[in-house]
């Protein structure tokens, strides 16, 4: 599922005269944009300039964003969506394929004709023939985890920390420690046990839905030396590792010591950890939130999120602000250049009056 680089719908492998067509339909759905989704994503609902369901093939959830308003083409076009889940994209053709469950581009388009016959009043939403559900997690076994571990003060998660150049700030209630984790590096390998770093991923009202593992070496100064020493199940989308207590203006980016190596700047705003460019891009609001700093990644799929991220946002009445890194994220920033320096380039990119506010003195 997604486009292709040019734009088209990736299915699209016919002539020139099947490709004209499909995009003539294309124009033509996405000019009721909202009407297909009622009709095709049932199990959505409109939000902004945007129809929110779980996947293509109208599973409920959160996850797929598609554009009810905008120009014909390109950026921000009518009918585009974007799964932040899965980070493909597309446009309606794409979605009446899925949710329609069909597998023959004939089929899709002689689908899109009948429904552009439809009325626009009270359409029937579609039996969709694939019911398949994606996995929730563990939520109740992540609960056990962060309860079974202890404080991260003076253990080899503080330690790993400091070689990350990140000095323990305040409100680090949710990173916990545990010294024997279980590990399998496959279904049917043998477990390990390995000290970890723990993270618990919290929705907007506080409850625990998921961990994040951060398995370390025992000598505290690095990852462990396994296949994937970082891991986080549970309930993931729209949730986050939080620090800080929700106000009208926070921060978000995507992994754990990228977000602290910034609260260690500004150690007063209340930052959110999202743990994937995918997550990232479906963070969820709180109630009350003016301002939303972005610390992207520097890499395709982080701009790809920020742009997301920052689309609904602005859809929200939000304002959004992006936080960029020299490097790759700013713990390479923090890691590789003087502190000072980090502390001037994310001055510079701060709203004036968040300065005072959040900033902490330069040293």
């Amino acid at each position: 599922m997604g486009l292709a680089s040019n734009g088209g719908p990736f299915f699209l492998g016919g002539d020139s005269m099947s490709s004209s067509v499909a995009s003539e339909l294309s124009r033509r759905l996405a000019q009721d944009a909202e009407g297909v989704c009622r009709h095709y994503l049932s199990n959505g609902r409109p939000h902004g300039r945007y129809w929110i369901v779980g996947d293509a093939r109208n599973t409920p959830g959160r996850s797929l964003f598609v554009r009810l308003t905008g120009p014909e083409s390109g950026k921000g076009a009518a009918g585009n969506w974007t799964d932040a889940s899965t980070n493909e994209f597309g446009d309606l053709l794409d979605i009446i394929r899925e949710s329609a469950g069909l597998n023959n581009f004939a089929d899709v388009l002689d689908e899109a004709r009948r429904f552009l016959r439809l009325p626009r009043a009270d359409p029937r939403p579609k039996q969709r023939l694939d019911r398949r559900q994606r996995p929730t997690g563990a939520p109740d076994s992540a609960r056990r985890l962060f309860a079974l571990s202890r404080p991260i003060a003076g253990t080899l998660a503080e330690r790993y920390l400091h070689h990350r150049g990140i000095a323990t700030p305040q409100n680090l209630e949710g990173l916990r420690f545990h010294s024997r984790c279980y590990y399998r590096s496959g279904d049917t390998s043998a477990p390990e046990t390995w000290p970890a770093m723990i993270a618990a991923v919290t929705d907007l009202k506080g409850k625990i839905t998921g961990v994040h593992r951060t398995w370390l070496d025992k000598s505290g100064r690095g990852k462990a030396p396994i296949a994937s020493p970082r891991r986080a199940m549970g309930e993931l989308l729209g949730n986050g590792v939080r620090f800080g207590a929700p106000l009208d203006v926070m921060a978000t980016g995507e992994g754990i010591e990228t977000v602290l190596s910034v609260r260690c700047l500004l150690p007063s705003m209340p930052m959110i950890a999202a743990l994937s460019s995918r997550h990232l891009a479906a963070i969820l609001f709180p109630k009350g939130l003016r301002r939303l700093y972005v610390l992207r990644d520097n890499d395709t799929a982080g701009e790809r999120a920020s742009v997301t991220l920052i689309d609904r946002a602005t859809a929200e009445g939000i304002e959004a602000v992006v936080l960029t890194p020299e490097l790759g994220d700013f713990n390479d920033d923090l890691r590789s250049r003087c502190k000072a320096r980090v502390h001037a380039a994310i001055r510079d990119q701060l709203a004036p009056q968040d300065m005072s506010r959040f900033m902490s003195p330069a040293r």
